[in-house]
């Protein structure tokens, strides 16, 4: 039942809300819809198929561009550190500007949101270029201009263009998403973002595993503007291609042209570029390159395998490089083998010896020593380990250590097979950069693992720092084997490393440990080294003691500085 009041109806109240209008008693004409069904009322974009199926299409739009982009972001990353060093210092450079850029990006795209499809395009087509001819564009300007302040001033430019394109991804798809459908911003937010952090795990994979070690940074950088030059025409030239006027869409296709057909001339040109760079970079001519999974390894001069016609002068010295910095100089690097080697298996048992580091030179050294029964040689890159059976002349240089019955070789990170193995040496020889890394192989932990894995006699030789290195160099060496229960002495190489290849530098320096202090000494049993004798060893030994400091500066550490 119900009560009607009686009396003068009830006045609103002055905060009352206005009563809603009168329907409008007019017919109103049903919407039209666009080809597949989607409706242009309430600023909704015709498309070529069905709302739900358009929608999936703009997620996987999504989900390419993210792949694309973290691939970019980690190309970045590792050309940093190839080309200027200090992977650290690098890695946090592009993150960090890498993260502003898009979050300007992102406030940039609010001007593009009135035409998303086409704007998507055109950043999509901007990315592909940018992001495609980064590696070979700083990888020649690295090696023609020889200024590494320019080559990191390029490096931030490309990190800050790249990461405004990325940003503005992000807005113009979401905008794509609402005008297929208007739906709840929440679940529209967590649809697109599932995509690209999908798409983001993708792309993270795909460069270390495969884009890297099967196409290298150029060629791999250059699919990938492919891929988001084809993403970008896909959304707006098929799926919106009613929103773009004719004559845009039309220049939208020449675009999308223009952009793969330059990215295939780059791709035609990547090997004459490359080879010519590297030739201003090293000089002599080039025997060997390639971009493993960890570095980049060139080969450059020695001696022709065949004589010329008419003969030259004199070949070029046969020169390592890893990373662009020069590892191993021909002409003098048995000056460092013979220092890092010959001590360590003068004195006491070496039937079993490890050497961590896999180029065939330390282990050259090692089996002209007739105790040593078994060498295990550990090398992450078997790119490396395989030059020594590839090239002629650097095989001859190793003399063919590969080929020793005695030895065996396994691919593994030195540090982490350290950890697992639980087999006992003699003598371990670590013939392993420690600038490189993060100095993790100069490292307290580093120290630490190999020093478990000793014989209760055994030696341990390493490389380490100059004695005036910053944060303790060899020295703090020396305090990290202290720390890991060995006594160490420290001594220099028979002579400047590098002379010969025009990159001079002061004699190397070592330290040979074990648990109970070791004495300088060579072996009788095995042919005399070339730069080494027993007097220089103990004179060089008691300078670098003389400049000791005391206390020793602390050890380095993988979480230390």
């Amino acid at each position: 039942m119900i009560n009607h009041p009686v009396g003068r109806p009830a006045q609103p109240g002055p905060d009352a809300a206005p009563p809603p209008p009168a329907a409008d008693p007019r017919p109103t004409a049903p919407r039209a819809a666009g080809p597949g069904g989607a409706v242009r009322a309430g600023g909704a974009v015709p498309t070529a198929v069905a709302p739900r199926p358009a929608r999936i299409l703009v997620l996987l739009a999504a989900f390419v561009c993210a792949a694309c982009g973290l691939v970019y972001e980690l190309e970045l990353v590792a050309l940093g550190g190839y080309l200027l060093g200090d992977s650290v210092t690098q890695t946090s450079v592009v993150l960090s500007v890498m993260v502003f850029a898009m979050g300007v990006g992102s406030l940039l795209a609010k001007g593009l949101t009135r035409r998303p499809a086409t704007s998507f395009a055109l950043v999509e087509y901007a990315l592909s270029l940018v992001g495609g001819l980064s590696a070979l564009a700083l990888y020649c300007g690295w090696a023609w201009l020889h200024q590494p302040r320019a080559t990191l001033v390029a490096l931030i430019a490309a990190t800050v263009l790249i990461g405004l394109l990325i940003g503005a991804e992000i807005p113009l798809l979401m905008t794509l998403i609402q005008r297929i459908r208007q739906e709840h911003a929440g679940r529209a937010v967590a649809d697109l973002f599932a995509a690209d952090y999908v798409g983001a795990l993708i792309g993270g994979l795909a460069f270390p595993f495969v884009l890297l070690p099967a196409l290298g940074q150029t060629a791999g950088a250059l699919l990938t503007g492919a891929v988001n030059a084809v993403a970008g025409a896909a959304v707006v030239l098929w799926l919106f291609r009613t929103e773009p006027a004719p004559r845009t869409r039309l220049l939208l296709w020449t675009g999308c042209g223009l952009v793969l057909a330059l990215l295939a001339l780059a791709a035609a040109c990547t090997g004459a570029i490359e080879r010519a760079a590297r030739h201003a970079l090293y000089g002599g001519p080039i025997r060997f390159a390639t971009q493993s999974r960890y570095q980049e390894i060139v080969l450059a001069g020695g001696a022709d395998e065949a004589p010329r016609v008419p003969a030259q002068r004199g070949a070029p010295p046969l020169e390592l490089f890893l990373d662009g910095r020069l590892a191993v100089c021909g002409p003098d690097e048995y000056r460092d083998h013979e220092a890092l080697v010959r001590p360590a298996l003068a004195a006491g048992p070496s039937g079993r010896v490890l050497v961590l580091g896999g180029d065939g030179l330390a282990l050259r050294e090692v089996l002209l020593h007739p105790a040593v029964r078994s060498v295990l040689v550990v090398e992450r890159d078997p790119e490396l380990s395989g030059l020594a059976r590839r090239d002629a002349a650097f095989a001859a240089l190793t003399g063919n250590a590969f080929d020793d019955p005695r030895v065996r070789l396994v691919q593994a990170e030195p540090m982490g097979w350290l950890r697992g193995s639980a087999e006992r040496f003699d003598v371990i020889v670590s013939d392993l950069d420690g600038a490189v890394s993060g100095g993790k192989y100069r490292s307290l932990e580093f120290f630490g693992l190999a020093a478990g894995r000793l014989a209760p006699e055994g030696r341990l030789a390493v490389r380490g720092g100059a004695p005036d290195a910053p944060g303790g160099g060899l020295w703090a060496d020396e305090s990290g084997l202290a720390a890991a229960g060995l006594s160490a002495v420290a001594y220099r190489a028979g002579g400047p490393s590098g002379e010969d290849c025009g990159e001079p530098g002061p004699a190397s320096a070592f330290l040979l440990a074990a648990r109970t202090a070791p004495g300088l000494g060579l072996s009788p049993d095995v042919p005399a080294p070339r730069s080494l004798t027993v007097p220089a060893l103990r004179a060089a030994e008691a300078r670098l003691a003389a400049g000791r400091p005391s206390p020793l500066p602390p050890p380095h550490t993988l979480l230390g500085p």
